[in-house]
């Protein structure tokens, strides 16, 4: 492996899980962009670096346990390489320090939990909500899982990387490449949409992200990660842009900015499980705000817990398979 274009090494104060904080920022096993691999876990980027962004390449690896490490050796290659480690902290999660407030409201209404729920934290204190940045490219993952199975959602994703996208600097595993430029998807023709089995609404919404891509992206840098209800008003603005919706925002500012307390309302899912793991029963999205309403200002933190909680979702009515009109 080539030595990297910079480096530097972190020492967090706090458990640090690099593949769960960061696992959630990938799309499938095969996703073009990001790639957990035995060394540590690997992300492509676009960064900014004197005011246009550039490409680079990273590796983050603990240097000891998986959850607590003594230190996290942060490496990057290419053009954007200074700046791509220097945004380590947030990518990690390093910036938020509301974990303590959480831990303290688990400590004293934990009681009203189900013990799954309220241990999750203690066997999993790597955890961190990732600050990735680049909200446009993050809107533009999210819409492609819109209303569709998870196969439709990754091949889409993998297929339009692929068109578009150019390799990645550095000793990247094979098949990686950058994240899409905005101005290359706008030059995406309505047939490559259908062939990357992708749907007309979400084409028209990930071309309406991609041609304002600047705007939402210097938008989304005066919100620092963390700041609830500066990310809340951003989430609003987000929505006024046609086939962006309450879900879609709060799936990509919970990447984007690690935002604690906001919830994907109108998830197919999330409602009935959050209710059946929190009170045996099914609940609609007015139900599952109900439940976690104690809990504001770690809403989200706590559907993470959930989720780790290794209470499994119960499955109701027929698995979809969607028709394939690809070769039509």
């Amino acid at each position: 492996m080539s030595g990297p274009d910079a480096s530097r090494t972190l020492r967090p104060a706090v458990p640090v899980d690099v593949a769960l904080t960061l696992g959630v920022l990938q799309r499938g096993h095969a996703d073009p962009c990001v790639r957990a691999a035995p060394e540590g876990v690997w992300l492509t980027r676009r960064v900014d670096a004197d005011g246009a962004p550039v490409p680079a390449s990273l590796l983050v690896r603990p240097a000891a346990s998986a959850v607590r490490p003594s230190a996290i050796r942060v490496e990057a290659w290419g053009p954007g390489a200074e700046a791509a480690v220097a945004e380590a902290e947030a990518l990690l999660g390093l910036h938020d320090d509301g974990w303590v407030a959480f831990e303290d409201l688990l400590a004293s209404g934990g009681r009203r939990l189900p013990h799954h729920v309220a241990s999750a934290r203690r066997t999993r204190p790597g955890l961190r909500l990732p600050a990735h940045g680049r909200l446009a490219e993050q809107l533009i993952t999210v819409v492609l899982e819109q209303k569709v199975t998870h196969d439709q959602a990754r091949h889409g994703w993998r297929q339009l990387v692929r068109a578009v996208s150019e390799p990645a600097p550095g000793p990247v595993p094979h098949g990686m490449l950058l994240p899409p430029d905005p101005a290359a998807v706008l030059r995406v023709p309505s047939w490559d949409w259908h062939r990357f089995w992708v749907q007309p609404p979400q084409s028209k919404a990930i071309l309406r992200v991609a041609e304002r891509a600047e705007s939402i992206d210097r938008l989304s840098r005066q919100v620092r990660p963390g700041d609830a209800a500066a990310t809340a008003e951003l989430a609003r603005r987000l929505q006024t842009l046609p086939g962006i919706g309450a879900w879609t925002v709060a799936e990509a500012l919970q990447r984007s900015h690690g935002a604690a307390d906001l919830v994907a309302v109108g998830d197919f899912h999330l409602a009935h499980y959050v209710g059946q793991v929190l009170t045996g029963r099914r609940v609609d999205d007015a139900g599952m705000l109900r439940l976690l309403e104690p809990w504001s200002g770690h809403r989200q933190r706590l559907v993470r817990m959930i989720g780790l909680s290794g209470e499994r979702r119960e499955r109701f009515g027929p698995k979809l398979a969607p028709e394939d009109h690809r070769g039509r």
